[in-house]
């Protein structure tokens, strides 16, 4: 039916050159035979139409692609008719079709050819809307991206989307209308949704703050409304906008703070041709980064983690990097990584191998003691050895004012760290970045809750006033580069996590943005706190203080230096302890160490009296 069509199309765009080109006077016309040139045009199409299949696409899906497949079989067709124009006139010696005609014939055909194409795909667009229940949704940002996005929107009658009003904080677009839509400022949704029964709205704005997020999105759900986002430009597709990208808001993107970028000339000499070790490298942040110190082209990158599937998957991922060599070792084994330090000699270490689940390690204190502190040792120890320029690890909140083995375990490597810096005459800077949770780690609460949902509930939530800081992965990871670049020896720094959020409001917000009502579909039930667990997170101890940086999301911790032969002697107290299996001899020790450790909620507490 579409070949049949086209080629009459092209049949009756040729006769109509022929009237236009001889002004409707026939007996001019009957001089050049047309039907014989309609013919030829014709046949023409029809071979072009077989090389080209432009027949082929679904005319009711027709798009910018199928008009240039049309323009391509055109000028094929066009182009055989001029060929055999020459033939005949090389024969006969007058043209079998005038060239004129064939390009009147070529502009009238495109023109038809699309049009109709459009004209089909307009009708099923049209009856789909009529015939399909549509849902009201409103955008918010009326700018390029806003007008893209309702153009998609209208353009695809199986969206099941209606376009209703536009939102702005833009006072100078507010009041005006895009396409018949109209544009209203944002605190009269109220009204708006009263006269459409808005379902759903879609934020459509490329840079927009994370609190005016927040601010949307609260609001959005207090009146039942989904909140949809379109991704970040660089984000689509070829260039293109498709419905299958414009996805629910997530509690990810709301708790997230406005990104920093950091590439800065300091950072970049100190990477840049140097080799890099980086433990814990298949977890989350190890993981991430790897990823941000392949941007500054370090000599080498090697890569030690004793989590073989992970180490492997990371690994996968960067088939096409020629300088990276990963080792599945462990960091408790001192002489396995000192070789992986002879054959290498590293330069730089990122020290983010730990165990971090605080429940885990109340139970098993000697694997925290073995990981965190004898672990933590051995590497800092092979790179005073090893002349390393500089060490920079990775430590949490959990270590200030320890209720928990982990936390004092962190504790008791920053003070290893600190110390061994203060020994005159070594030549490797020893640096600690202390932050509070990370968004997307392994183990999160984020992805726990939201496997809880779809699961049907109940969320479960240890105390209802238990609050914690997060920060994302990234930010996380360009800040501890930042820091070890800045760093001087023995500073532990401090990121700025912002606001402490209340596990108890990120469950009930998890909820809503699913689609259900708090304590009604989802229920949410206190299981009390956990072994070693803190109501609140601290950054920093009682007795320390801070110093502000260049770097306003950084600063750093004024504490005392511990004297390096005690943590010495300490650490090689509790590594005689791990072979005597008595986790409370352990503790015991690790709480003289650390004398602010006081445990909560767990069998340790026995040694706090």
């Amino acid at each position: 039916m579409i070949i049949l069509l086209d080629v009459t199309i092209v049949a009756v765009s040729t006769a109509l050159g022929y009237l236009l080109r001889f002004n409707f006077e026939f007996d001019l016309i009957d001089n050049y035979n047309p039907l014989i040139g309609i013919g030829v045009n014709a046949t023409a199409c029809l071979i072009a139409l077989y090389l080209t299949k432009s027949y082929a696409g679904i005319v009711r899906y027709t798009g910018l692609k199928d008009g240039l497949r049309v323009f391509q079989t055109l000028i094929i067709a066009h182009s055989l008719s001029s060929v055999c124009n020459i033939v005949y006139n090389f024969s006969e010696g007058r043209n079998i079709i005038p060239y004129s005609v064939i390009l009147i014939s070529f502009l009238a055909s495109f023109l038809f050819l699309f049009q109709y194409r459009l004209l089909i795909k307009n009708i099923f667009s049209y009856y789909g809307k009529i015939y399909r229940k549509k849902n009201n949704v409103a955008i918010f940002g009326a700018g390029q991206m806003g007008i893209v996005t309702k153009h998609l929107l209208d353009d695809d009658y199986r969206s099941g989307y209606q376009v209703v009003a536009f939102f702005e904080d833009d006072v100078n677009k507010v009041g005006k209308e895009i396409n018949g839509t109209n544009i209203h400022a944002f605190n009269k949704l109220d009204e708006v949704v009263a006269k459409h029964e808005i379902r759903e709205l879609i934020i459509a704005v490329n840079k927009l703050s994370v609190e005016r997020k927040n601010e949307i999105v609260d609001t959005c759900l207090n009146y039942g409304i989904k909140v949809r986002t379109v991704p970040d430009l660089n984000t689509w597709v070829q260039g293109e906008l498709s419905i299958n990208q414009i996805k629910e808001v997530k509690i990810d993107d709301l708790l997230e703070r406005d990104s920093i970028s950091i590439m800065n000339k300091e950072l970049i000499d100190q990477i840049s041709s140097k080799t890099v070790l980086i433990t814990g490298a298949a977890g989350s942040i190890g993981s991430e980064l790897v990823r941000q110190v392949l941007k500054y082209r370090p000599k080498k990158l090697i890569l030690l983690d004793q989590a073989e599937s992970p180490l492997y998957d990371l690994t996968t991922g960067l088939s096409n990097e020629e300088n990276v060599y990963p080792y599945v070792a462990d960091i408790t084994n001192y002489t396995r990584v000192k070789e992986i330090f002879l054959e290498h000699e590293p330069a730089l270490i990122y020290h983010a191998a730990a165990y971090k689940h605080v429940p885990l390690m109340e139970e098993h204190p000697t694997e925290a003691v073995s990981c965190n502190i004898i672990g933590t040792r051995n590497m800092a120890d092979l790179a005073v050895e090893f002349k390393c320029e500089k060490f920079v690890m990775v430590s949490t909140d959990k270590a200030v004012n320890p209720t928990n083995v982990m936390g004092a375990s962190k504790r008791i490597a920053e003070m290893y760290i600190q110390s061994i810096n203060a020994l005159k005459g070594g030549s490797t800077s020893f640096i600690t970045t202390r932050f509070g949770n990370v968004l997307g780690s392994n183990g999160s609460v984020i992805p726990f809750f939201r496997r809880q949902i779809e699961q049907g509930g109940p969320i479960t939530v240890t105390h209802p006033e238990i609050t914690r800081y997060f920060m994302t992965i990234s930010e996380a990871c360009e800040l501890i580069l930042e820091a070890g670049c800045m760093g001087n020896g023995g500073e532990i720094f401090l990121f700025d996590m912002g606001k402490s959020v209340k596990i108890i409001d990120l469950a009930k917000k998890m909820i809503r943005l699913s689609g259900y009502e708090p304590f009604k579909d989802i229920d949410i039930i206190f299981t009390g706190l956990r072994k070693g667990e803190k109501l609140y997170e601290e950054l920093l101890a009682d007795k320390e203080n801070t110093l502000p940086t260049h770097n306003q999301k950084i600063l750093i911790a004024k504490v005392a230096t511990p004297n390096f032969e005690t943590i010495k002697h300490g650490v090689e107290e509790l590594e005689g302890l791990l072979t005597q299996h008595s986790d409370l001899a352990l503790v015991s020790a690790m709480k003289k160490m650390v004398p602010e450790y006081k445990s909560n909620r767990s069998v340790y507490e026995v040694l706090d009296t």
